[in-house]
């Protein structure tokens, strides 16, 4: 029982290494290459797991090897445009000026419940708000709004612009610890978080969240005392 959670133990470091070399994109809407290496992954993993008479090394060694060919195709993806778009594909246009093609919606087989759902996935219930859509290399739909359907934005109303609020508030505590990256980012050092924290008379381990924004405003909440 204990080599088999060795072993799975030893599968799973090596996998989520492996991710991690090939890139945060893997972490979310994968390309048909990025698809069809994960599922091989997964099932090269389950045979040292389930086969105990399986030396550990036929799981290991292809699947580093196709994390090494991975991170190759990904480079040369990076060099060669006709290379990409065979193992990725190009995005392809399903609606232009509000006019649905039906014909390259059939070559994807994306049906009229498909386009829907995507649309209705960006809080679009109707056609009739669209002006360009577009389907991604990952079959996500991209939509570019007609102008009266987008939502009201601050230069539709020309205000003015208030850098202050550009940037979102940056969370430089989480549960007692600190977020150094974030804490340089705002220019500030751990002597001024101290000091801000003693100022609400709290100690560090008793701060559940602080976050700064550009305006130099300090949001904190403590920690709830257990009972």
């Amino acid at each position: 029982m204990l080599v088999v959670f060795f072993r799975t133990l030893i599968l799973y470091c090596v996998i989520v290494f492996g991710v991690r070399l090939m890139g945060k994109r893997q972490l979310g809407e994968l390309q048909p290459s990025e698809l069809v290496v994960t599922i091989l992954i997964s099932n090269i993993a389950t045979l040292p797991i389930e086969e105990i008479d399986t030396p550990l090394m036929v799981g290991l060694l292809p699947i580093l090897s196709l994390v090494v060919f991975e991170i190759i195709i990904s480079i040369i993806n990076l060099h060669f445009r006709e290379v990409r778009r065979v193992f990725s594909g190009t995005p392809v246009v399903v609606i232009h000026h509000g006019v649905v093609d039906q014909k390259k919606l059939r070559q994807l087989r994306y049906s009229a419940d498909d386009l829907m759902a995507q649309l209705r996935s960006q809080n679009i219930y109707s056609l009739s708000e669209v002006d360009f859509a577009l389907v991604e290399t990952t079959g996500k739909l991209s939509v570019y709004q007609k102008y009266l359907s987008r939502p009201v934005t601050g230069e539709a109303l020309s205000l003015q612009d208030q850098p202050s609020q550009n940037s979102p508030p940056l969370v430089l505590v989480s549960e007692g610890r600190v977020n150094e990256a974030y804490l340089e980012l705002c220019c500030k050092d751990r002597k001024w978080l101290e000091q801000t924290i003693a100022s609400h008379h709290l100690t560090l381990n008793q701060v559940f969240l602080l976050t700064l924004d550009q305006k130099g405003t300090v949001e904190l909440i403590p920690r709830e005392v257990k009972k």
